[in-house]
């Protein structure tokens, strides 16, 4: 990690931020989860403003690469924009990278968070700028009517404080489609972070979405792996035991995996199917992660409530049977 990090500053009541749609069409959110996710962030405090193109829909549910462009562009470059946020997730937000302007990024250094698919964006911007970005909820997320307040508690611990913060195991989770149902409320008890590798360490975050973060390699893209922690996550059948062990795989062979200092991992959805001990039988099998230490079922990914950490930020991980700690150090 040789480029200065920069850490932008926090979000605060009174701030604009931004919507901007650079995967997906934010046109495929209902009009109820927008008017839930409005009210939300209106609660934060926050004056809502969205990309021009954000509504735009082509034959795969998204936009040109120039609207999306446009919409990221005018985002950083608008002086009155604190914090950008991505409408939802998707599949192709990686069609942006070559032609990213990133000096106007490097010249407007703001809070952009989104999680998914952005985190081809996310990983991109924290290699050519050094500026930390960060996973999180997208707007979308906010249009969940309940059981969100876990979601909002460590998206304002990470953005709107500099203080340190500890992630805890939330009480209940879920991977119910909510957007469909806003009155389902089917809910498994949470028990908490898995540890499947014993230790400790301290380093750089890096990752989130494994397969996403998969279509980076072998470009300039991709981030130094050096003294980082990797906090990965999968989704639907990506996240299979099958596809995610040869994802898994691909990373290690990635350059500077030796000195990869830790992993984290997100929870799976049920129809992952992926059970402890299959994800223990994974982990064990490679030699290279037998010496670092390596945490399961934390609160981030595909299932809701999530927490929000910075992609560039600083974390300090203990991982013991009975004392299991990661605490977001500098964000």
């Amino acid at each position: 990690m040789n480029m200065q990090t920069i850490f932008p500053k926090k979000l605060k009541p009174g701030d604009t931020i931004r919507i901007i749609a650079p995967s997906q069409s934010m046109a495929i959110i209902s009009q109820q989860t927008q008017k839930f996710a409005n009210r939300i962030l209106k609660n934060f405090g926050f004056k809502v403003t969205f990309g021009k193109h954000v509504n735009e829909t082509d034959k795969m549910q998204s936009s040109s690469v120039k609207s999306r462009l446009d919409d990221l562009h005018e985002a950083f470059a608008d002086p009155t924009v604190k914090g950008i946020f991505t409408a939802i997730g998707g599949y192709n937000c990686n069609q942006l990278l070559d032609y990213i302007n990133w000096d106007i990024i490097n010249k407007n250094p703001k809070i952009f968070c989104g999680y998914s698919d952005i985190t081809a964006l996310n990983n991109a911007i924290f290699t050519k700028t050094g500026l930390t970005t960060y996973s999180g909820p997208h707007y979308s997320t906010f249009g969940r009517k309940h059981d969100n307040k876990y979601t909002e508690e460590y998206f304002r611990n990470c953005l709107m404080t500099d203080s340190p913060y500890e992630i805890k195991a939330s009480k209940r989770w879920d991977d119910r489609k909510w957007y469909i149902d806003q009155e389902d409320r089917t809910s498994y008890t949470n028990k908490g972070p898995v540890v499947i590798n014993k230790g400790q360490a301290e380093g750089t975050i890096i990752g989130d979405n494994l397969g996403t973060l998969g279509l980076l390699k072998g470009t300039e893209y991709f981030p130094d792996l050096t003294h980082s922690i990797l906090f990965l996550e999968d989704c639907d059948s990506s996240a299979h035991p099958v596809e995610f062990d040869r994802n898994l795989q691909a990373l290690i062979q990635q350059p500077n995996f030796d000195k990869v200092r830790c992993i984290v991992i997100g929870r799976f959805e049920k129809a992952a199917k992926m059970s402890k001990e299959m994800l223990t039988y994974i982990i064990k099998t490679k030699k290279e992660l037998t010496k670092i230490p390596v945490i399961a079922n934390v609160d981030f990914g595909h299932t809701d409530p999530k927490i929000t950490f910075p992609i560039g930020g600083a974390v300090s991980i203990v991982a013991e049977d009975n004392n299991t700690r990661i605490t977001i150090t500098k964000h």
